[in-house]
């Protein structure tokens, strides 16, 4: 656990995890779930992250809906984060549109994400 950080984004994969530390500014944790995810990493995760600001960014499909739907029982407080369906996937959506999505969050971003150059 990273302790300066009370943020943290679960997402699916690794790319997933790779495309938004390059666009958040600040210490937070990602979590790869790595698509599906076991009841027994569940129960340390929900521990793990108690007391924490969670966030679920998953791909906009339907192996993404399903994780989001079982993340949310376990997370109730967790806030969703969607990306556009026209990109599908956290990894191949463009870096500014993952900033707008984070920074809409409260979540500090690098600036030069925030325009097309």
């Amino acid at each position: 656990m990273n302790p300066q950080s009370n943020i943290a984004i679960i997402v699916e994969g690794l790319s997933d995890k790779k495309e938004i530390m390059k666009v958040v500014r600040e210490p937070v944790e990602i979590i790869c779930t790595n698509g599906t995810i076991g009841l027994s990493k569940l129960d340390e995760l929900v521990e793990e992250l108690e007391g924490r600001d969670v966030f679920i960014l998953v791909d906009s499909d339907a192996s993404g809906d399903k994780l989001r739907k079982q993340l949310k029982r376990e997370f109730p407080l967790a806030r969703n984060l969607y990306i556009d369906r026209k990109f599908k996937e956290v990894a191949t959506a463009p870096l500014e549109h993952l900033a707008q999505i984070l920074l809409r969050a409260r979540i500090d971003v690098h600036a030069q994400y925030l325009h097309k150059g």
